[in-house]
């Protein structure tokens, strides 16, 4: 299996935040409990979650404020290391524990994916930028979630993962649809 996808997801990612100015890191974000500043830095921080469980680690302290920074700059050590975790020597045939269980990393280096794409177009939604992002990526992570996430993983914002299925608007983006998929207003 390829990290091709993270890559490409981060790529998206990168492209999102490059474009976020300093005046918009207190506009409201699809996220309710967060703004663009507190989406940055979990954009940011996802990274290293990621590549920690995947290095055996578990998070500890709490996470720097990275919005207040150089947040393009953390993103892209962030990513590196998120990246050459799956991609270390025999990563792909492993398992790795994490807080809810235990799951096959090609399924957790999924979760990075859907995690990392997802709050691209968040961010792209919340800045006013085109949400019509990577559409076969696109494409490819909602037909995994459809997949994968069931009713139990979906609540109200800030309580699980996901929010309920929304309805995306006809001849919607797969992007758009991606987001009405995991609980987003369109």
């Amino acid at each position: 299996m390829t990290t091709q996808p993270l890559e490409h997801a981060v790529a998206i990612s990168r492209g999102a935040l490059a474009a976020v100015s300093s005046d918009q890191l207190h506009a409201s974000t699809p996220c309710a409990s967060w703004d663009v500043s507190s989406l940055v830095n979990h954009m940011v921080g996802a990274q290293h979650y990621f590549a920690t469980f995947m290095e055996g680690g578990q998070p500890e302290g709490e996470a720097p404020d990275f919005a207040a920074g150089d947040y393009l700059a953390a993103f892209d050590e962030a990513s590196a290391r998120c990246v050459a975790s799956f991609q270390a020597e025999g990563a792909m045939g492993r398992t790795v524990t994490v807080p809810f269980g235990t799951m096959p990393v090609p399924a957790w280096m999924g979760l990075a994916v859907t995690d990392t794409f997802q709050h691209a177009w968040d961010l792209a939604k919340a800045t006013g930028q085109s949400t019509d992002l990577a559409p076969q990526l696109a494409a490819g992570i909602l037909a995994q979630s459809r997949q994968s996430i069931s009713d139990g993983f979906r609540g109200p914002d800030g309580k699980a993962p996901f929010g309920p299925e929304a309805t995306a608007p006809e001849g919607a983006c797969p992007a758009d649809q991606l987001a009405a998929f995991l609980g987003r207003s369109v």
